[in-house]
């Protein structure tokens, strides 16, 4: 459930996502709250200014999070968000412990609003192969 507070929080991040647009970014802001209702920290996205695929808002923040807040702080952490994070920023969600994310737009209004959104190739991927020999690092770091 949304409440009244994380309407608030995501106004912020709308307007986050607004002020990368007048800096000539593209249009995706967030922001972490913490679990006493402070901004810990906020980003755009700045992928085309950096010419980095990876600098998108919630990456950024979650990257900072799993740096700089210890596991507890992180689990009572939300991320607010312009809009729905895509499958490599929600992976790094995940690794960096952070309790909740809420989003204003998902994925299927912003492919509405922006179709070329969800104009992403398919990538073919094989595998699994050559177990033995992959296991000996993985065996090697974690059974040493």
């Amino acid at each position: 459930m949304i409440t009244t507070v994380d309407e608030a929080f995501l106004r912020r991040a709308i307007a986050v996502a607004a002020n990368a647009v007048a800096l000539g970014d593209a249009p995706y802001g967030s922001l972490l709250a913490g679990p006493d209702g402070a901004i810990l920290a906020e980003a755009h996205n700045t992928v085309r200014r950096d010419n980095d695929i990876t600098a998108h808002p919630e990456l950024k923040l979650a990257r900072w999070a799993a740096r700089e807040l210890d596991p507890d702080t992180a689990a009572h952490t939300t991320m607010y968000t312009s809009c729905e994070p895509c499958a490599m920023c929600g992976g790094a969600i995940v690794r960096s412990g952070l309790g909740r994310v809420v989003h204003a737009l998902s994925t299927d209004q912003l492919v509405e609003l922006n179709p070329q959104s969800g104009a992403w190739p398919t990538v073919e991927q094989l595998g699994p192969a050559l177990f033995d020999e992959a296991r000996a690092p993985i065996d090697a770091y974690y059974r040493p």
